[in-house]
């Protein structure tokens, strides 16, 4: 099975700024379209962030347009969402996705969970006032 490995748990204030990875197991990363989503307490589970195999498409959710970025390190088998300015509303366990093969990038495809394939365990990130 192919393995999804995140970073551990992240507790800072509002404002700052963090660094999510994950770490894909195996020889197909280059292949997978991945993907961030999140999901606070009592909510759905929620598209944050895509990225194309190559790196040079991505998409993000409106809610962190211009804070988050998504990147990949295809020779590390790694992904990872730098995350800036947050804020309280961004408390909430992240996952890492696998889209595999990757699929058409289209906004309506990539921002449905159903579409990927593999899942990290999740981190949980913490935002303070």
């Amino acid at each position: 099975q192919v393995q999804l490995v995140e970073s551990g748990e992240e507790l800072v204030q509002a404002g700052g700024s963090l660094r999510l990875s994950c770490e894909v197991s195996g020889r197909a990363f280059s292949r997978y379209a991945m993907g961030w989503f999140r999901q606070a307490p009592g909510k759905e589970r929620e598209f944050v962030a895509r990225i194309s195999t190559s790196g040079a498409i991505t998409s993000y959710a409106d809610s962190v347009k211009g804070r988050f970025t998504i990147s990949r390190d295809n020779a590390k088998n790694a992904l990872y969402l730098q995350m800036n300015s947050l804020k309280v509303e961004d408390t909430a366990v992240y996952y890492c996705a696998a889209d595999d093969p990757a699929g058409d990038p289209a906004l309506a495809r990539v921002r449905d969970a159903r579409v990927y394939d593999y899942w990290g365990q999740g981190t949980q990130v913490t935002v303070s006032s």
